[in-house]
């Protein structure tokens, strides 16, 4: 099936559309390049490659004697050009199934594998036209629905005044969000975040998906608003310079590369100390429940309750657990483990509440070196902000679920933020250090959950490195008195070596 037809008037359409192909490939994707000589294969195969290579000068010659060119970028790339293939045989040889499994192919002359290159693949066909080359493209539903949103994104950066800019990957997160630089000759780059409308899952409890139980952001309008106030009340939160809410698009600014990790990826004291700062000035401001979003529109800001620090929670038992101890939770320690959280989540009630961002911590914080006081810090990433204690988004920080904070740079990072909160007024230090020990486990146990998932369920290995160190502060958190029915409970369970200390 025919997804699109599109004229490319010059080389620079084809560089442009290869570019908006590359955004769109995915490991094990096959994309077979068919056209006469001259028609433009290896023009456009030399496109997607520097796209995902990042390097718009990379050298790709054609593989026409070779068969087979590789290339490290994003992920692998492998260039075959099957023209002088003497038969669909020698693709053993040179690799063609395990080149397949590890990255993208992108294959000249496919017709002459005899049908041995593998379905679900995307077809595309270049012809002569006009002076210029007319292209065809079908594939799998699945393939051409993630090429229509990549051109999508071209559309919206045209109309948004970034027509013909080059667009290039960004390292993602762990959710469904994906970032681009966007770039053009003598302009600053900007950033472009795609979020599409996020469905809701199966129903899990009275009714309700995880997604809302836990309060997770489905669209870009939690973001805009959140940006916005936090703009308004003068932190460093990114401009939109344009956004399609319903489409999930929004072009930001680009704050810059620094963040509060030096070159070797340690943390700066003096930086964290500085966020702790931020973090004190946050908390001191009176936000609004309903925040503007454009005219006529504002966001309701959820509460961060009980009910979804719970679910959050659970996730060590969904995931965790059985990576641990080699088996589910069982009925009894679900509701063991639901008892003991309620009971410490009681303790609460004297906490101070704010707008908590929920991630804060170094991937989502950019150190401006040149700035002064707050504007040092730039902020990203906080759709999912709710109103709820204070003292997680300390927690997040000074236990930095990525990077090793020692016990000397965490107690650090709480004692300037409490000594930043009691210079600007009364502040209870004994009810944040509860409510600090509550949500520091609450949000370690979390993450060995999350960190679990991301590998069994998503393919994300690479996150499981963190696990000993997400292990540690949760042990250092547990330590606190009012967390002694959880820390017996996870004692029992196998997750702890024994009381902490």
């Amino acid at each position: 099936m025919t997804a699109l037809s599109l004229f490319l008037a010059d080389d620079d359409a084809t560089a442009r559309l290869g570019n908006d192909l590359a955004a769109a490939l995915r490991p094990g994707d096959l994309v077979a390049l068919h056209g006469d000589l001259g028609a433009g294969k290896t023009a456009l195969a030399r496109a997607i490659i520097r796209s995902l290579a990042a390097d718009p000068a990379l050298d790709v010659p054609s593989p026409t004697f070779t068969l087979v060119q590789d290339y490290t970028a994003r992920f692998p790339v492998h260039h075959f050009d099957l023209y002088r293939l003497s038969s669909p045989d020698e693709l053993e040889e040179l690799g063609y199934d395990e080149a397949r499994e590890a990255g993208v192919c992108l294959v000249e002359w496919p017709e002459r594998a005899a049908g041995r290159l593998g379905a679900d693949g995307m077809d595309i066909v270049l012809a002569e036209e006009n002076g210029g080359r007319r292209v065809a493209i079908s594939g799998s539903a699945h393939a051409l629905a993630r090429i229509g949103r990549s051109f999508s994104i071209r559309g919206f950066l045209d109309l948004a005044g970034w027509a013909g800019a080059r667009r290039s990957y960004l390292q993602g997160d762990a959710s469904a969000r994906a970032y681009e630089r966007v770039e053009l000759p003598d302009r600053q780059p900007v950033i472009l975040m795609n979020s599409p409308r996020q469905p809701d899952g199966p129903p899990i409890r009275g009714g309700r998906p995880y997604s809302r139980i836990a309060k997770l952001a489905e669209s870009v309008v939690p973001f805009v608003a959140i940006d916005r106030a936090l703009r308004e009340h003068g932190f460093a939160a990114p401009e939109i310079h344009a956004q399609d809410l319903d489409a999930g698009l929004l072009l930001i600014e680009n704050l810059g590369s620094a963040t509060v990790l030096d070159k070797e990826g340690k943390p700066v004291r003096e930086r964290y100390e500085a966020a702790a700062g931020l973090l004190a000035d946050m908390h001191a401001v009176d936000w609004p429940r309903a925040l503007p979003v454009a005219e006529g529109m504002a966001y309701p800001v959820p509460d961060y309750d009980a009910e979804a620090m719970l679910i959050e929670t659970e996730l060590l038992l969904d995931w965790y657990v059985p990576r641990v101890t080699g088996e589910p939770a069982s009925a009894a320690d679900r509701e063991a483990f639901a008892a003991a959280w309620a009971q410490t989540f009681d303790l609460l009630e004297r906490s101070e509440t704010s707008l908590v961002l929920r991630d804060f911590h170094s991937p989502n914080l950019i150190w401006r070196e040149t700035r002064n006081g707050n504007d040092r810090l730039g902020v990203i990433d906080f759709q999912d902000a709710l109103i709820g204690p204070a003292a997680y988004d300390v927690a997040s920080l000074a236990m930095d679920a990525r990077v090793d904070m020692t016990p000397e740079l965490e107690q650090a990072v709480v004692d300037a933020y409490c000594a930043a909160r009691m210079r600007s007024g009364p502040f209870d230090r004994e009810a944040f250090e509860v409510a600090y020990a509550i949500m520091a486990a609450q949000r370690n146990s979390k993450i060995l959950g999350i960190f679990v998932r991301l590998d069994a369920r998503d393919g994300k290995p690479h996150y499981l490195r963190h696990l000993p160190r997400i292990g540690s502060y949760l042990a250092r958190a547990l330590a606190h008195p009012a967390l002694s029915p959880v820390r017996e409970l996870y004692t029992r369970l196998g997750l702890l070596e024994g009381p902490a200390s």
